[in-house]
């Protein structure tokens, strides 16, 4: 099925200090180099969707800023020191604005994504008004979320969001689609998570997972 006009919002918090819960495993610098491949392999992986109308990345990191702009990514500063949700809100806020067909979301730390993966639940997307969503591996996070319009329905990400999100669809009078898909379940926040990374097929062959084993880091690779 195909969509029109449904562009990708990806929301990037200022790189330095971020990933704080991975202290306990990595230094700052492993921490700053982590997040750094996870963004550039999640934006890489969502600008080769050939689905997507484009790509807008909500940001003020000069880094997160200069690559969106190298991969044909807009970039929009508003928000981009709300939060996550003050980030997302931001950019849906802009799409329908200017009259855009939706809007799909997603974090910059979900390194096992695929364009693929990415692609399948576009293409469960069902004509607007609709609400598509593919949750985090522990059915809490709400890690990809596509609605048409784009301001469908209200949304709030945070640590418990899945089912707010889907009981704010229903409220909205739109019944949800839901899809499971690995590797954008899994986000790297803790680190049990670089763990799970680790063991998922999609990992091979992605500069994190050869970051992570350069870095050696004890009891992380067996």
């Amino acid at each position: 099925m195909k969509h029109r006009d449904i562009w990708a919002v990806v929301p990037i918090k200022e790189l330095e200090g971020a990933k704080q819960r991975l202290a306990p495993l990595l230094t700052p610098a492993q921490r700053r180099a982590l997040i750094e491949v996870m963004m550039a392999e999640v934006l890489e992986a969502v600008v080769t969707v050939p689905g997507l109308a484009g790509v807008v990345v909500v940001t003020l990191d000069p880094q997160a800023t200069a690559l969106a702009e190298r991969l044909g990514a807009r970039v929009m500063t508003d928000g981009a020191r709300d939060g996550h949700t003050g980030s997302v809100t931001a950019g849906l806020r802009m799409l329908a604005a200017e009259g855009r067909g939706g809007m799909l979301t997603l974090p910059a730390d979900i390194p096992a994504v695929t364009p693929q993966e990415i692609s399948l639940v576009l293409g469960a997307h069902l004509p607007g008004p609709a609400f598509t969503i593919s949750p985090a591996h522990d059915r809490l996070g709400s890690n990809l979320v596509i609605c048409s319009p784009a301001d469908a329905v209200p949304l709030r990400f945070g640590d418990n969001s899945y089912y707010p999100h889907l009981d704010a669809a229903r409220r909205c009078g739109i019944e949800p689609t839901v899809m499971h898909q690995p590797g954008i379940a899994l986000d790297i926040d803790h680190p049990a998570d670089l763990t799970t990374f680790l063991a998922l097929p999609s990992s091979r062959g992605t500069r994190t997972r050869a970051l992570l084993e350069d870095m050696k880091v004890p009891g992380l690779l067996a």
